[in-house]
């Protein structure tokens, strides 16, 4: 921890140099890029409402393909404001990964002026790797994580009840998974920031990567919609998988190997 402490402070030091922007500057710089992402995310917002059956029925389809095999009734709701939530909620979420590229874009903007111009670069394959882990990470939940959730926590474990699912639990239930999923799969992006802020690199993260993988079974056991620890395992398989890329990334991207190799082709 001291030496990742250590590494952060040097990074923060080198990046001194930079021309600087006051706490004013700052400040409206962020107000800019919040107030156009939220125009963003409500465009997506009214988008994704106006075709809210058919985004309920994408996020119905696992339970709706598993109904006749578990014996399940339709989703029921218990309170009268639940449909209309539900579609607020649905619709938020579908608008928010619909303009996802054009709100990381908005962050991009926001720390660029901490970069140096070479590192400015970088900002189509962030775009595009950033997205792309991310819908990774929803079809990784929606085509297997869910699904067998449904049959182990249902079809197994709830065998001998009547099982009455609610459209609030099941919304809220697939939202976690989903987003949960998608969110982990961001760990290349995030070891990517790190990477070319001079706070990480290869041999650190090889060196410490027994916390890594302690850290990613804990979240792993937080996050796993199912009890057992084969299903932990083969939730935290993934994120291992990642950190792995993240290294590789860790290597290309470290500046003091980009130094090395701008001097030696100079």
């Amino acid at each position: 921890m001291a030496d990742l402490i250590d590494r952060a402070r040097s990074a923060v030091t080198d990046r001194a140099e930079l021309p600087g922007m006051t706490l004013m500057e700052h400040l409206d710089e962020l107000r800019k890029r919040l107030l156009t992402s939220v125009i963003y995310l409500m465009i997506g917002f009214i988008v994704a409402y106006i075709f809210r059956e058919r985004l309920f029925g994408v996020i119905s389809w696992p339970y709706d393909s598993l109904k006749q095999q578990l014996h399940l009734t339709d989703l029921n709701f218990t309170h009268p404001t639940d449909a209309l939530n539900l579609y607020l909620k649905t619709s938020l979420v579908g608008g928010a990964i619909l303009t996802s590229p054009f709100i990381l874009y908005q962050l991009w903007r926001f720390i660029s002026p901490g970069m140096y111009a070479n590192e400015k670069k970088y900002v189509v394959p962030f775009m595009t790797a950033t997205v792309g882990l991310f819908l990774t990470g929803i079809w990784f939940g929606y085509h297997w994580v869910l699904p067998g959730a449904l049959k182990i926590l249902i079809g197994d474990f709830g065998k001998h009840f009547h099982p009455i699912i609610t459209l609030e639990d099941y919304t809220n239930f697939f939202l976690a998974v989903i987003l949960g999923l998608g969110i982990t799969f961001e760990l290349p992006i995030l070891i990517f920031f790190l990477s070319i802020l001079g706070i990480v690199d290869a041999k650190f993260l090889i060196k410490h990567i027994r916390y890594a993988v302690l850290i990613i079974f804990v979240i792993a056991a937080i996050i796993c919609p199912l009890p057992d620890p084969i299903s932990m395992i083969l939730f935290a398989s993934p994120m291992l998988a990642l950190y792995m890329v993240g290294v590789g990334v860790a290597y290309i991207f470290n500046p003091s190997r980009r130094k090395a190799r701008e001097a030696k082709s100079a």
